[in-house]
């Protein structure tokens, strides 16, 4: 049984600029997951053969070097929310 109080539609107020900044910042983590992916992929790959090893090794450290890009690409967009002045404090824990 729900109460009246759960039946109320939410509305959050959210700027365009804002909006656009979200979804870009959103594009960029996606990008970068899924080249992070394809380095792991491919190194993963290149571990069947002994010949390929070492290449397959630097293919693993810049996959772990660039998730490091992930929580830039969450503070750039953090920054870049502050100055365009957002107000708003619907901030997720999944928040890509």
């Amino acid at each position: 049984m729900t109460t009246p109080s759960q039946d109320r539609p939410l509305n959050i107020k959210i700027g365009r600029d804002e909006l656009v900044v979200r979804q870009r910042y959103e594009v960029a983590s996606i990008c970068n997951d899924i080249v992070i992916a394809i380095w792991f992929i491919i190194g993963s790959i290149l571990f069947f053969s002994d010949s390929t090893t070492f290449t397959a090794t630097w293919l693993f450290l810049i996959g772990s070097v660039q998730m490091m890009i992930r929580p830039g690409i969450r503070l750039a967009r953090r920054v870049h929310l502050q100055k365009i002045g957002t107000q708003s404090s619907h901030e997720t824990a999944m928040d890509f």
